[in-house]
């Protein structure tokens, strides 16, 4: 009989501090910064489009064993535009899809540090 593969360890919220960083989307050079993340699932979070985007609101949860990071942006251009991503930490990526509130479309993207 093989051997069992050794169990994943469980992601807690206390490891999101791992998330803080420089986050660039893979392709366009727009830039999600996490600056600090909360135990109650708050993130402090920069969006760059250059120049600096509104961040209304940015969180994270603890999804099927890994992170899951909700930011909305609200501001000229941006009216509710939308990233939902989840962590991939095989690849050190994050990956999902972002919402494109003014024209109603969605895209997945990709951000790498």
């Amino acid at each position: 009989m093989p051997a069992a593969a050794p169990p994943v360890p469980a992601v807690t919220v206390a490891d999101a501090q791992g998330l803080a960083g420089r986050w660039v989307r893979t392709d366009s050079p727009y830039v999600l910064e996490i600056v600090s993340t909360a135990e109650d699932g708050s993130l402090e979070a920069a969006y760059y489009n250059p120049r600096p985007i509104n961040v209304s609101l940015a969180a994270f949860r603890v999804v099927d064993g890994t992170f899951e990071i909700f930011v909305e942006l609200r501001d000229v251009n941006y009216p509710g535009s939308t990233y939902t991503l989840r962590y991939d930490a095989a690849d050190d990526v994050l990956r999902g899809v972002y919402f494109q509130a003014a024209l109603g479309q969605s895209y997945d993207v990709t951000f790498a540090r």
